[in-house]
């Protein structure tokens, strides 16, 4: 007594009996334009980080590694020297607000060379 099994039909991978594509059609196919919108997008989350950095106030510089580097500096000088968290607050702020001042300039440079990429001779 055998059961009627209804018959499989093969069916494709993709899901569809119909034939591919060559490769001549598809190089034919004129390619899409999404330069103009990924311009846009990456525009918009450049200005939403510059408003971020804006509004920011803590320290741009991480605390750990501006202190190592201001401790390598003191033990190369002087092996004495003690430095209090306050000083290193201090020095990390004024660093901190020379290096925007900085980059401040070299946009500015950038900017009337007609260009919106700082460059090293911008500095």
């Amino acid at each position: 007594a055998r059961k009627n099994i209804p018959s499989k039909k093969y069916v494709t991978p993709t899901g569809s009996n119909t034939p591919r594509k060559n490769l001549a059609s598809k190089a034919a196919r004129k390619p899409a334009q999404k330069s103009a919108r990924k311009t846009i997008a990456a525009t918009a989350s450049a200005l939403h980080e510059i408003k971020y950095y804006q509004r920011y106030q803590k320290h741009l510089l991480r605390r750990l590694p501006f202190q190592r580097l201001v401790r390598e500096i003191i033990k190369d000088s002087n092996n004495d020297l003690r430095v209090q968290a306050t000083a290193l607050d201090a020095l990390q702020e004024a660093a901190e607000a020379f290096l925007v001042n900085v980059f401040e300039a070299v946009n500015l440079s950038a900017i009337h060379a007609k260009r919106v990429t700082i460059q090293s001779k911008d500095l």
